[in-house]
């Protein structure tokens, strides 16, 4: 780093550590272990496990502060990591970008935690002599999307090529949905950003096509490789460019870490391009006037809408359809259960067959043995203080909103109906996939509990994904319309579906192209459903 480079990494550094104090009393003192003076980060994760000593769990720990098991463990080895970069601190100290980077990651946490739990009221604005400005920001946005673009076009400058390459990778049925939204000729357009970055992080992609891009040095070193480091950063910034394009103002904190990631991914590409190593130009994305940044973004967020957001996380390596996914617990044990009835089947009939011929070799006269009583038998029954979550727990099956939604994909109402009656909240986004798959016996009892239907704005995701899937060919089934119904009859919904409709219908009476008919068309259907 350079003197300049470093004064500003060393004040938004101490920044973030004043924000982590400020946060790490209003939580401890939220768990029931109040402190007068908070002090570095290993205190803090110490703090923590004397509150999770205090409650008796790291469940209840969740439970105060609002968030899930995940979020809580996420929480956790974020200010772990944070602790082992920096142990302690002394004001004015060299401070590396891999200590920043944790730092700014784990505030961002902090930020959300307290969206979460109204009780805590903690400041995590960043005290900084030059604030983060918002248009910079969405220069950044574009920027790594386009150097990303960049990489891929490098390794593979052959359209076709290109195109059977995805083919392999993400099979046949995802590259045709990338074309509906792809401009001609130009496949990258029609892909989101988490796919574009899962093209590059990709274990195998990555060490053949961009591993040199990307040393052993720098911010790249913040977990144990580049890639990881790599693949963590757009992760995050795929978050941070889901906020951005649902048209929420980003936070200081997300801007300035923002900044920091993209300066860590771009850095060592734009030094490279000046060595003439590669022809990817991270700076010259940075060059754009207002015109060309809104343009963009307008195209960015017509896109997002279209595709319902971009809400999978990237994965360490390409989700190929060639191979099936791994069976869950639920399938693993209905598996095991099949199987062991299949034997027990088996060694009945063998049972039978043998007694058959001992009692035919014999011959001996049947002797009438007297009658008995027909015993029905018994059924084991639940204890009558059963609750639905204690029959969760019997059956292994644990209580979090991953085993419910698994369920509902699963059409399996039995569980489904045990997560709701013990107070289980749902989401009409997580009915995407039974609503495509027409799974009425889920669907019909989650309507049957709306009152636990938690989403804040549903209609605006559920109105998108439904005209896509329409769009696709897929039909207009009654229990689409009758979510429809059921969520999206509000007076705002329906003003903005009848300002939808009329504008597809003026841009297919402009351009007379049957997929803007056909668009209109679908647009208006919905309409109609909901007015």
């Amino acid at each position: 780093m350079t003197r300049s480079t470093q004064l500003i990494a060393r004040e938004q550094f101490e920044a973030a550590l004043q924000a982590i104090r400020e946060a790490s009393k209003s939580i401890l003192s939220l768990l029931g272990n109040p402190v007068a003076e908070a002090k570095d980060p290993q205190w803090f994760l110490q703090q923590m496990d004397n509150a999770r000593q205090h409650l008796g769990s790291w469940g209840l720990v969740a439970k105060r502060l609002h968030i899930n098991d995940a979020e809580l463990s996420q929480f956790t080895l974020q200010l772990r990591h944070l602790q082992q970069l920096v142990p302690q601190y002394e004001s004015g100290a060299e401070v590396s970008s891999t200590a920043l980077i944790a730092a700014l990651r784990f505030v961002a946490t902090l930020e959300r935690v307290r969206l979460r739990q109204p009780l805590l009221h903690y400041n995590t604005e960043l005290a900084l002599s030059q604030p983060p400005q918002p248009r910079a920001a969405r220069v950044q946005l574009r920027s790594l999307e386009l150097t990303l673009k960049g990489l891929i076009r490098e390794a593979w400058p052959d359209e076709v090529a290109l195109v059977n390459h995805l083919k392999l990778l993400f099979g046949a049925n995802k590259v045709r949905s990338w074309l509906k939204f792809a401009k001609p000729g130009d496949i990258l357009s029609g892909m989101q950003f988490s796919e574009l970055a899962q093209l590059v992080v990709d274990k195998k992609e990555f060490a053949k096509h961009y591993a040199a891009h990307f040393p052993e040095s720098g911010a790249l070193s913040f977990l144990i490789e580049p890639r990881k480091s790599l693949l963590t950063f757009l992760d995050d910034v795929r978050l941070i460019r889901n906020h951005a394009l649902g048209q929420q103002p980003l936070s200081p904190v997300q801007m300035t870490l923002l900044d920091n990631y993209a300066t860590a991914i771009t850095a060592p590409l734009q030094q490279r391009h000046v060595q003439g190593k590669t022809l990817v130009n991270p700076a010259s994305f940075n060059a754009c006037d207002d015109n060309e940044l809104e343009a963009w973004f307008a195209d960015a967020e017509q896109k997002h809408q279209a595709m319902s957001g971009d809400i999978f996380e990237i994965r360490d390596v390409v989700d190929s359809p060639r191979h099936k996914p791994p069976r869950t617990r639920e399938q693993r044990e209905q598996l095991v259960v099949g199987v062991l009835w299949g034997a027990v089947g088996l060694v009945a009939v063998a049972i039978a067959v043998g007694g058959l011929h001992l009692v035919n070799q014999t011959q001996k006269p049947a002797v009438a043995s007297p009658s008995t009583a027909y015993a029905a038998p018994v059924e084991r029954e639940e204890p009558r203080d059963s609750t639905p979550r204690q029959q969760l727990n019997r059956m292994g099956i644990p209580w979090d909103e991953n085993h419910f939604r698994s369920a509902i994909d699963r059409d399996d109402d039995r569980i489904a109906r045990l997560f709701l009656q013990a107070g289980m909240e749902w989401k009409v986004s997580w009915t995407e996939q039974a609503l495509a798959s027409k799974q009425h016996k889920v669907l019909d009892l989650l309507l049957s509990y709306r009152v636990q239907m938690n989403e804040p704005k549903p209609c605006r995701r559920m109105i998108a994904n439904l005209g896509h899937a329409l769009a696709q060919g897929q039909s207009f089934t009654s229990i689409r319309k009758t979510y429809l119904k059921a969520f999206c009859t509000t007076s705002e919904v329906v003003k903005r579906q009848a300002r939808d409709a009329a504008q597809a219908q003026t841009r297919a009476a402009a351009t007379r192209d049957k997929s803007d008919e056909k668009w209109a068309a679908i647009q208006k259907a919905i309409y109609n459903e909901i007015k």
